[in-house]
């Protein structure tokens, strides 16, 4: 169906803003593979990677835009930028809105782009949970208290159930109230590393994935994802039992493991593509809109799902139109929420829902995950028709969704 146009895009009717270039590390399980290398050194050779890749020249660059949501403050993107030999020029911003960090940088470029802020910026987000600093607040007396995640919404009293509730017990919120059953929490576990596993069997990882150099890692040098699991079978599944809530039906095997790594692409004006060495006859990512929402943060997973319904509205456009969603997979009773609530299920659901695995299989890297989404919507849009219609959702803690709605453009 034909979209409405998005908010007024200060391009002049040139069309929007292109992502023509997305390039990720792999992703390791924290304490694993990549557990002493720090945040910048994860980001940094991506950002090398894609400049070298693209051609784009230190004079077009605008900026760094990355997200980041367990660090310890500071300005990561500029950190990353100069830690890649990157013109001392780019300035660099760093964008916390937690899980969402990535994806939220992302459309912030895009913003830019349409603003006629610059021609081109190199966004994304990266995580390090294994370097992740302890943090603590300090009392009056001076001493200190360590915590172990920072607060997300108001505790407030005579409430049933705590103001700021943890990551899983909020999933199990999600997922009993829309009646999500154990199994096909597991059954959407086991497909994710499925699909995964076939995918970077079939190489389809390989154009999108920048080696990082670890002393944990094989040779010290990781190249590919290490936490898909090929043993994992329904049986194996079911022997999991309820990580959260007792008698509850969220797992360690249905929900999503945390992850290192990093993922950035670069946003471009359509006037800039001819001054880039990037493929002719290529597929890019036009940049149709975006949204973000709050939700109740005890239901914070329900957030994308949200941002996603307000997006489609806007642009005119239904579930059915989309060819390609990547949706963070934090925990698989939190996507099948989402997605029924979406109306998407089914065929419809298999044929475009993170059709070659996701955070499930391969991790969650906070403030990275979003920005992996749109570097594997980029390589999924290389399969499809012209004219496409993709989208990518994430929910993040506190009660907050995001969605971006892309269209596919032959460079």
């Amino acid at each position: 169906m034909p979209l409405r146009s998005p908010s007024p895009s200060g391009d002049g009717g040139r069309g929007g803003p292109l992502i023509v270039a997305g390039l990720r590390t792999p992703l390791a399980r924290s304490g694993t593979a990549l557990r002493d290398v720090p945040v910048q050194d994860l980001l940094a050779p991506v950002l090398g990677a894609l400049v070298e890749r693209s051609g784009v020249s230190g004079s077009l660059l605008a900026d760094v835009v990355a997200g980041n949501a367990a660090g310890g403050g500071g300005n990561l993107a500029r950190l990353a930028a100069l830690t890649a030999a990157l013109p001392a020029s780019l300035p660099g911003i760093t964008v916390d809105r937690q899980c969402g960090s990535g994806l939220d940088a992302i459309v912030l470029a895009c913003r830019l782009v349409q603003a006629g802020a610059g021609e081109a910026f190199l966004a994304g987000g990266a995580e390090s949970i294994s370097t992740a600093p302890a943090r603590a607040r300090r009392l009056g007396d001076g001493s200190l208290v360590f915590y172990r995640r920072a607060q997300h919404a108001p505790a407030l009293e005579g409430e049933a159930e705590p103001g700021d509730p943890d990551m899983g017990f909020a999933a199990e919120t999600v997922a009993r109230e829309a009646g999500i059953t154990r199994e096909r929490q597991d059954a959407l576990a086991l497909r994710s590393h499925a699909r995964a596993l076939a995918a970077a069997s079939s190489g389809a990882y390989d154009g999108e994935l920048v080696a990082v150099r670890s002393p944990h890692a094989e040779a010290g040098l990781l190249t590919a994802d290490n936490g898909p699991r090929a043993r994992l079978d329904s049986r194996l599944l079911a022997r999991f039992p309820a990580a959260f809530v007792e008698g509850g039906t969220v797992t360690a095997g249905n929900s999503c493991f945390d992850a290192d790594g990093a993922a950035a692409v670069l946003v471009v004006s359509r006037g800039a593509v001819g001054q880039l060495a990037v493929p002719a006859g290529s597929a890019a990512l036009e940049f149709v809109g975006a949204q973000t929402v709050g939700v109740d943060p005890h239901r914070l997973g329900l957030g994308a799902a949200a941002a996603a319904e307000r997006l489609l509205g806007e642009a005119g456009a239904a579930v059915g139109d989309l060819a390609a969603v990547e949706f963070n997979e934090a925990f698989a009773g939190q996507v099948l929420a989402c997605t029924d609530r979406l109306g998407m299920s089914g065929e419809a659901l298999d044929a475009v829902l993170n059709t070659e695995g996701g955070a499930l299989a391969l991790g969650h890297a906070y403030g990275a995950s979003g920005a992996v989404s749109i570097v594997r919507l980029l390589a999924r849009a290389q399969t499809l028709p012209e004219g496409s219609l993709c989208m990518a959702m994430i929910s993040s803690a506190g009660g907050i969704g995001t969605a971006a709605l892309f269209r596919t453009v032959s460079l």
